[in-house]
This record gives structure tokens, C-alpha cells and sequence, in this order.
């Protein structure tokens, strides 16, 4: 593995994440890439997304909000979208991608990360734990709400 580094997503990149693979099992718990890429235009002051790249190839894609102003605490700095190519996962990609994600939250002065997911087998909980998330709340769909305070 070269050093990993971000990069905006851009119409040179998308391609690429809309073609990432996943573990048999994910996909349940991961919504399209075009729902993550629709609240960019939605929101384009607020959203923050990254490809990570290995050398010049996408593994994995980081999509985040960061809105102080939102109505709602879990929702001003938050983790939308995480995903690392599958035969990417299990080295070090996903954790760049929160440590970056974590970084940019303290340059923005942010005091906590959150990221709000469902429990299942295969599901994102024991990452979520490794990389420092500690459930805090639970929606009312009985969807995890994890965070990392800064």
C-alpha cells in the first residue's frame, strides 16, 4: 500500500466510487452512492466529501455534514457515508478516512463526530467501535448513535 491520501470527489472520481464492491452481506446496510452525492448538491456548503485514494486508485469514499446551525445536535457534525472498496477493507483505509474526517472537524471547531447506523450481523458497529465511536442515542427507527467527542 503507497500512502493513502483524500481527494474532493469529482466527476473524475465518481465513476470509481459508484463501482466499489462490497462483502457479501454489506449492502444492506449501505444506501446508494448517489444518495450520499445528491446531498452535496443539496447542501453544498455544509457537505464534505472525499475520495481516499491508494496511489491513484479509489478504496474508499467518506462522505460527511458539518452545519452548527442544524436543528438537531447529532446532525451538525456528522458521518453520512463510509465505505472502502471490499478488497480494500481490513487495511488501514477506513480508519484514515475517520482520522481525516476527525481532523477536518477540528479545523472546522467542532467538539464531537457522530454517525448514526444500523446493528446487524455484518453491519458497521464493530468498525464504528474500533476507530473510537461510542453509541450515545438511538433514533426512533432503533438505528445507533455513536459518536466521538474532540
Amino acid at each position: 500500500m503507497t500512502e493513502l491520501r483524500l481527494e474532493e470527489l469529482s466527476a473524475a472520481t465518481i465513476v470509481a466510487v459508484n463501482t466499489m464492491s462490497l462483502k457479501p452481506g454489506q449492502e444492506q446496510f449501505l444506501a446508494p452512492t448517489s444518495y450520499a452525492v445528491a446531498a452535496a448538491v443539496v447542501n453544498p456548503s455544509t457537505a464534505w466529501q472525499r475520495v481516499v485514494l491508494d496511489g491513484d486508485e479509489v478504496v474508499g469514499f467518506v462522505s460527511a455534514n458539518f452545519d452548527p446551525d442544524a436543528p438537531h445536535e447529532h446532525f451538525r457534525s456528522v458521518l453520512w457515508r463510509i465505505n472502502v472498496d471490499a478488497d480494500d477493507q481490513g487495511r488501514g483505509v477506513g480508519r484514515f478516512a475517520v482520522e481525516s474526517l476527525i481532523e477536518e472537524a477540528r479545523r472546522r471547531g467542532m467538539g464531537h463526530v457522530d454517525v448514526i447506523y444500523e446493528e446487524g450481523q455484518d453491519g458497521p458497529d464493530a468498525f464504528f467501535r474500533r476507530v473510537g465511536f461510542t453509541p450515545v442515542d438511538e433514533t426512533e427507527f432503533g438505528e445507533v448513535v455513536a459518536e466521538i467527542r474532540l
